[in-house]
């Protein structure tokens, strides 16, 4: 016995030896080329939709970039000499168009920053502005553009904190910005790699369950919480257009910042002490007051205590009031919720959630205007008699839509929608908004009582996007448009029910999406953007959705490419790749949806397993992998059966049309996805390889809870326990290539996870190897990174698959 704990003992600490000394590499052409494109900007557009702003940024980040200072606190990762999130998207170019001429041409904003690096865009109330960030190597600086002479200017030296994001509030006269500057009063940071502890870390419980996801980032000792609270401290600054800037509160560690409709008052919040070493910041106590938007404090409404030891479950919420916010609809009246159920899920009462409203001054208690029977997560605001509320339950799967008047509680809400949020077939779409007096986003009512829903037409014919027409009165639908495209997608992201406008992205296979306006009275379409393909060389590739089949009748479904070049007739059978993610639902009517479009842009990113394509493999992306547990049954229960069957049943149907050489399959995923892979190559013996990036592979290393698991390790051992790769990596005997980013921030997937799987499969003689990416995330940013990625996944699948 004593020998098998010391064998057991030797398998965590053997060293990564054999390690590859190599430098960055880069993949074979066929795939650089497919890489090394230019991105197509981003835009954004007024509310009114006369000015469209087009945002241009490089598609991936520098490995110098990524190798800048960086501390992590709390769940933030931050750049201590800049004072901004480390890991950032910086926008480099701005240019506008006109949206009223359709012969517009495009302008570049002038008097930008040299090197820009620019980020947190905000529009002014009147639209005429937008405000934004500007790193430097000195810090952060105020920078705000001009509309109408598309001219940009700075308005502060590098001064601004951007740690604790929300930097940038306009006041409603549009002429001023509430902004967070760096305190006077912040410290030295510690540097914690040489300073000098002056005692233990000690953490204590006073006997209070406290179930938290294995967080990363975390505050771990007293230097680190000074550190926190250094980059935290701001003061808040009114800086005017003018030049003129006002101190307008005084430091503290402020965190979201939000004006009231009218621009009369001010709704701040400041984190509090104690810190935590178990949770993150958003979860450390806070303040909330109410202020004049001359500084004035006028009430304190939310004091919210350190949030470690919630009840259990994915539904367990704080006791007392919790999201607040503005009332869109009225100047200012603020809106919270409170549970009726102690905030704990497995207390059992008929309404979950209470939600209230509270009038300037905002004193006292608030009104109620509605209950929920779900936890409730939001509403739409219309106006004093028409209110649209949201609410949901997790273990269920369940929502429901209410129709209420927030101006008599005493009338009785009504619930107009009450279905399974995964089933994607009934789901009647979003409400369409419109602009207010005030600026701010409420539901579109037309004169006649009528709203609007658009929604994404999926169904088991294909997906149709629509627009519907919904009397809040009567309740009757009425479809005003849907899409009749069948071979392109055309999304509808907003509709102008005053104008009787769409706007639209219509984008095909080989055509790369672009924006229009679509007029509804004669359907006639305004090209707004021409973004043309980078992708040339596969822009012919085959593409399909295949529905099949599991075992057990489960309908599935996965996006199937073919070879570039292939010849359809002659079938040569050919490798294949076979990328998916498990996904947990509770009903098998909605696992066995599809959601798939073949009519999608084909657009490979740096995770994408379509690079292939351009060198002799099939792929098949986006493969259905449902995990499903109807009734008291959970998911998790028979995840290894099902995710056999759901891979079988893939490679079967590929095998069926003739494309494939089915030795010669590998299978990929990234995250849950390589966690899947590494139970897929230890519990049958379909592939012929593996490729699992930054995964979790000992679920007893996040002992309360993963993914869509809400039961905790002591409840369900087996579980847990059969799960695991780690715990059956005798039984690996596929070529399983790993990668993990050093940084990885993700709950769950820590590097050690890849680390120690590593050991254990090398230690019982599994042909593995184990690829740390220096300074990587959860996500890959750097250009080097995913260039060598890429070159060690196609090195792999070259010799495992291709050539098996």
């Amino acid at each position: 016995m004593k020998t098998v704990f010391y064998a057991f003992l030797l398998l965590f600490i053997v060293k990564l030896d054999a390690q590859v000394n190599v430098t960055y590499q880069k993949p074979s052409k066929e795939i650089l080329d497919l890489v090394d494109v230019p991105l197509a900007p981003s835009v954004i557009m007024d509310a009114n939709k006369s000015i469209m702003v087009f945002l241009y940024r490089d598609a991936f980040k520098t490995i110098a970039e990524l190798s800048e200072d960086e501390l992590r606190l709390g769940g933030l990762r931050i750049n201590p000499k800049t004072n901004i999130g480390s890991r950032t998207n910086y926008y480099n170019n701005i240019k506008m168009k006109s949206l009223s001429n359709k012969n517009a041409e495009l302008i570049q904003v002038s008097g930008l920053p040299e090197n820009p690096r620019i980020a947190n865009f905000t529009w002014s109330p009147n639209q005429m502005k937008i405000a934004f960030t500007q790193t430097t190597p000195e810090g952060v600086e105020l920078w705000v553009i001009d509309i109408a002479s598309a001219t940009a200017r700075k308005l502060t030296d590098a001064k601004i904190n951007a740690n604790m994001r929300d930097v940038i509030n306009w006041f409603e006269d549009s002429e001023s910005i509430l902004v967070k500057m760096l305190s006077e009063d912040r410290k030295e940071l510690i540097n914690t790699s040489e300073a000098i502890p002056t005692g233990p870390t000690v953490s204590v419980n006073d006997g209070k369950k406290a179930q938290n996801r294995t967080y990363q980032d975390l505050l771990k000792n007293p230097n680190d919480e000074h550190n926190f609270e250094q980059l935290a401290l701001s003061e808040l600054y009114k800086i005017s257009l003018n030049g003129d800037t006002l101190k307008w509160l005084e430091t503290d560690m402020y965190g979201s910042i939000t004006f009231s409709p009218d621009g009369k008052y001010v709704m701040v919040n400041t984190i509090q002490k104690p810190f935590s070493y178990l949770v993150t910041y958003g979860r450390f106590p806070s303040i909330t007051k109410i202020y004049a938007k001359n500084g004035m404090e006028i009430a304190q409404v939310l004091e919210s205590p350190l949030l470690e030891d919630l009840p259990q479950g994915f539904m367990a919420v704080k006791k007392g009031r919790r999201n607040m916010s503005w009332r869109s609809d009225k100047p200012s009246t603020l809106i919270y919720a409170e549970a009726l159920d102690e905030g704990d899920p497995e207390n059992k009462v008929d309404f979950r959630d209470e939600v209230f409203q509270l009038e300037a001054p905002f004193k006292g208690a608030g009104k109620s205007i509605l209950k929920t029977i779900n936890r409730y997560s939001g509403i739409q605001w219309a106006n004093d008699n028409v209110a649209i509320a949201f609410d949901y339950w997790w273990n269920t799967r369940n929502t429901k839509t209410y129709i209420f008047s927030p101006s008599d509680a005493s009338q009785q809400s009504e619930i107009i929608e009450d279905r399974n949020y995964q089933d994607v077939y009934s789901n009647p779409g979003r409400f369409v908004t419109k602009r207010n007096e005030m600026g701010k986003s409420i539901v579109a009512v037309d004169k006649n009582n009528n709203s609007y829903l658009i929604g994404d037409g999926y169904s088991d014919k294909g997906q149709f996007p629509f627009v519907d027409k919904l009397n809040l009165k009567t309740k009757k639908k009425e479809r005003v448009y849907q899409s009749a495209y069948t071979d392109k997608l055309e999304d509808i992201y907003d509709f102008d029910v005053d104008k009787n406008e769409l706007l639209v992205r219509i984008e095909s296979p080989s055509e790369y999406p672009n924006y229009y306006f679509r007029k509804l009275r004669n359907e006639k379409l305004m090209q707004l953007t021409a973004f043309e393909n980078p992708f040339k060389a596969i822009q012919n590739v085959h593409k399909e959705v295949i529905n099949y089949k599991r075992e057990d009748g489960l309908d599935l479904s996965g996006t199937l490419y073919l070879p570039v070049g292939y010849d359809m007739e002659k079938k040569e059978k050919m490798p294949m790749i076979l990328w998916a993610y498990p996904r947990e639902y509770k009903d098998k009517s909605s696992a066995s949806q599809n959601t798939s479009n073949s009519n999608e842009f084909i657009s490979p990113y740096w995770g994408s397993p379509i690079y292939w394509v351009n060198k002799g493999y099939v792929v098949l992306d986006d493969a259905a992998f449902p995990i499903v547990g109807e009734g008291d049954n959970q998911p998790n229960d028979t995840f290894r059966t099902q995710l056999v069957g759901n891979a079988k049943a893939a490679i079967d149907a590929v095998d069926s049309l003739g494309y494939i050489d089915r030795n010669r399959v590998a299978v990929g995923g990234h995250s849950y996805g390589a966690f899947m892979v590494a139970n897929l190559l230890s519990h049958c013996n379909l592939f012929a390889a593996g490729i699992a990036r930054s995964g979790a592979y000992n679920r007893t290393l996040t002992p309360f809870g993963f993914q869509s698991e809400e039961r905790n390790y002591w409840e369900a051992p087996e579980v847990y326990y059969t799960m695991s790769p780690f715990m059956h990596a005798d039984k690996m005997k596929t070529p399983l290539l790993m990668t993990h980013g050093i940084a990885d921030n993700n709950s769950g997937t820590y590097p050690l996870q890849s680390e120690r799987y590593f050991n254990a499969l090398k230690g019982l003689g599994a042909t593995v190897r184990l690829v740390m990416l220096p300074k990587e995330s959860h996500g890959y940013r750097a250009k080097e990174s995913i260039l060598h990625l890429l070159w060690e996944q196609d090195q792999w699948l070259e010799k495992y698959v291709k050539n098996k």
